[in-house]
């Protein structure tokens, strides 16, 4: 069974590698490959640590994290040996069980996996936009946001 705690420093390896086995799949056939941009240098650009983050494990052994600031998830991983076991589910249902009200996520428009997931749990499209990638402004992308009222 998956334990969700709180990230500790101790986790920062672990992040960074699965992240960075996973985000060149989520990037695939929304922009090239060269827009990869590795979580050492996202992590701070982008917000990782703007809200909360919290890690899940197996056998003491991080597989995946979540993180989210009021009302919306910013970022959702999940190793890629242990995706489709339902990990990212739980930590998806673990960040929306800490907010209220109407909670955001975005996500690019060819992440298939992604948005089942989203929708699954409850997430409708609120809007389809196109515009600069968020990390890599070199680049444009088309995505979603979507939102749940929780």
């Amino acid at each position: 069974m998956l334990m969700i705690r709180k990230y500790e420093d101790e986790d920062w390896e672990s992040i960074c590698i699965l992240h960075d086995l996973t985000r060149p799949a989520e990037l695939k056939g929304s922009v090239p490959l060269e827009a990869f941009i590795p979580l050492k240098d996202a992590a701070n650009n982008e917000g990782l640590f703007d809200g909360e983050v919290f890690v899940g494990e197996l056998k003491r052994n991080v597989v995946g994290f979540v993180a989210w600031e009021p009302h919306y998830i910013t970022w959702l991983y999940v190793h890629p040996e242990h995706q489709r076991k339902g990990y990212g589910r739980q930590l998806l249902q673990f960040a929306l069980s800490q907010l209220s009200g109407t909670v955001e996520v975005s996500m690019l428009e060819d992440n298939h996996g992604a948005l089942a997931l989203y929708e699954s749990e409850g997430f409708m499209i609120k809007e389809k936009k196109t515009g600069k990638l968020q990390g890599n402004e070199a680049f444009t992308a088309t995505g979603y946001i979507l939102e749940k009222e929780v």
